[in-house]
Formats: C-alpha cells, sequence, structure tokens
C-alpha cells in the first residue's frame, strides 16, 4: 500500500483539478451526511443529487441539492456514490444499472465485484469512525480507493485528494483486512470503554477520571509500536493482580473478556499464569 500517484500527464492532471466533478450519493447516513459536508466545502466537487428511501432523512440533503426518494438516479455525474449497509447492495444494484459515470462503493468489507460488471465500478473508502453530529477533519483521514482502470483510478484520486492529505490505492483484499484492523482498535475497543464505564461508574467514579489515560494511551502509539507500548499485569505476569481482578468482575461476559485478553497478552509476551 502506498499513498497514490498521478497517472496523468502534468497538463492533463491541472486539467482534472480545474474541472468540476460533478458528484451523485446514495444514501443517508452517517457516512453519505459526512461526505456531503465534506464535498460542499469544496468548489471543485458538485453534489447533483442525493438519492436514498428515507424521506424524512433526505430533508437534510435537500436545502442543498436535488432529492429523490425512489432511490433512482436521475441527475449526470462524474462519480456515483454508493454511501449503504452492505445489506442493502443487493436492492441497489436495479438503480445504478446504465450509469455511465464512475459508480463506487463505499465499504471497508466488501469486494469492488460486489457492483454489476455492466458499470465502471470502483471503491471510496473513508477509513474512519462517523458518528451523527460530531465533525471530522477530512484532511486527516486515510482515503482508499480502488478502480478496474487507471483513468478511474485517477478519477478516484482527484476526488480523494481534494478531501483529504492522505489518499491510499489498495485491492479489495487488502481493505477488506485493513476494515478487520479497524474493528478491532474501534469497534472492540469502544465497547472495552463501555466495559470500563461500567466498572467505574459502579464504583460511583466518574467515567472521566480515565480520559488522560484513553488518551495517553493513543497518544503513545504516536513514538511506540503497539508491541512495546504494553503494560498491565498480563504483560508482567503478575498473576496475583490478575486473579484478584477477575473475582471483582460480577458479570460472566466481562470476565470472559478478560480472561480471554489477559491470556492473548500473556502468550504474546511469553508469561505463563
Amino acid at each position: 500500500m502506498g499513498i497514490v500517484n498521478s497517472f496523468l500527464s502534468p497538463g492533463q492532471f491541472l486539467f482534472v483539478f480545474l474541472s468540476m466533478i460533478r458528484v451523485a450519493l446514495m444514501g443517508t447516513g452517517n457516512v453519505a451526511q459526512h461526505l456531503f459536508e465534506a464535498f460542499l466545502n469544496h468548489s471543485q466537487i458538485e453534489v447533483v443529487q442525493v438519492v436514498g428511501r428515507n424521506k424524512k432523512a433526505l430533508e437534510y440533503f435537500g436545502k442543498s441539492t436535488k432529492t429523490d426518494s425512489n432511490a433512482k438516479f436521475s441527475e449526470k455525474a462524474d462519480i456515483y456514490l454508493i454511501a449503504v449497509s452492505d445489506d442493502a447492495f443487493p436492492l441497489m444494484a436495479y438503480s445504478i444499472i446504465g450509469l455511465n459515470g464512475l459508480v463506487v462503493h463505499t465499504s471497508g468489507s466488501s469486494s469492488l465485484e460486489v457492483l454489476p460488471k455492466t458499470v465502471r465500478r470502483g471503491v471510496f473508502y473513508p477509513l474512519q469512525t462517523f458518528t451523527a453530529n460530531r465533525t471530522v477533519d477530512f484532511t486527516k483521514i486515510p482515503i482508499c480507493i480502488e478502480a478496474e482502470n487507471s483513468s478511474d483510478i485517477n478519477l478516484l484520486n482527484t476526488l480523494a485528494s481534494l478531501l483529504s492529505n492522505h489518499v491510499i490505492s489498495v485491492n479489495s483484499e487488502q481493505r477488506s483486512k485493513l476494515h478487520l484492523a479497524a474493528v478491532f482498535i474501534n469497534n472492540f475497543t469502544n465497547h472495552l470503554y463501555f466495559i470500563g464505564q461500567q466498572i467505574s461508574e459502579n464504583a460511583q467514579i466518574p467515567f472521566d477520571t480515565l480520559f488522560p489515560l484513553i488518551q495517553e494511551t493513543a497518544n503513545k502509539l504516536e513514538t511506540l509500536a503497539p508491541f512495546d507500548a504494553q503494560t498491565g499485569p498480563a504483560r508482567r505476569g503478575d498473576a496475583k493482580t490478575l486473579k484478584k481482578q477477575l473475582r471483582q468482575l460480577e458479570k460472566s461476559d466481562f470476565k470472559e473478556i478478560y480472561t480471554l485478553l489477559t491470556r492473548s497478552i500473556a502468550k504474546t509476551y511469553g508469561q505463563k499464569l
């Protein structure tokens, strides 16, 4: 993997950047909303239409562009961007047949091949967690792109580069593994935050007492590899502390998670517990 380099000559590359990129968007969820706002901030990107089935959700987009609640594209675009859940892909197939522009999805785990062969197809995957009513800095978000020919790669590179300083060309297998890594780093870690919150609040201690620790855990990864950054009783083989903490856990699910992670850490560092 690496930062994308242009396949165009300097003159062609300049022409692409000076040209308006017309984007049509399918979807009304968090990813669609964040991409929509990011696109609106760039004069070289025009969002010509947003389509979806949720009329209420479409009101958010209708203030700035055309919308269609039949999930059917009617406007001509350079890029048709599908920002729906993976489960909805089969339902949207009829909406993109016959489109002349480049059709891309935003999924991390789905192959480029989930899109019909009858269209020019690609992937535009921003590697970030998106939450309603939270602003993100797109310049810092890695955007993973994929397409089947160099001209479409260049088009996606141009669009992505208007938003982000970190554009990466990856194939479907690489992106799927990157998404898996993101699940561990983001989704699983956030669940551990939830467990930590339950434990601290059950002890009548505010969860924000742990915020400095959370921040330092993330910050030190800028200078240390995760292997070197690991601390704690499992890392040092402190069996007495581990047994005490396991007894303190009241929920069986929490006990299972604690035991599994403890074993994994101990095995990683050659500790026998």
